[in-house]
């Protein structure tokens, strides 16, 4: 019994996975305004700058401050933007490349 309780819980888990990854993109008519404020210093030598993000919650778009990260072995940091398309504009998330 217990082996079947694990099975089904390991199964709910995947499936959420799967599901949160499908999600789509979110258009707005008109891209908010990034809200202005200053970097803060490098807390070390050789931090990288990850600039701030949007995440869309609650029916609209919500600012993410950037932040200082360790610099990912043979990576860069390339930012996120803006896209526009016939149905407005959607985020595109930043990632390492």
């Amino acid at each position: 019994m217990k082996t079947i309780s694990k099975l089904g819980m390991v199964a709910a888990l995947a499936g959420s996975l799967f599901l949160a990854s499908c999600a789509g993109s979110y258009y707005v008519a008109e891209q908010p305004v990034e809200p202005v404020y200053v970097r803060p210093v490098s807390p070390y030598a050789g931090a990288v700058w990850v600039d701030g993000d949007w995440g869309y919650s609650g029916g609209r778009y919500v600012y993410r401050r950037g932040y200082w990260a360790r610099p990912r072995a043979g990576r860069a940091y390339v930012s996120g933007g803006w896209v526009h398309s016939n149905r407005g504009y959607a985020w595109r998330r930043g990632h390492w490349r």
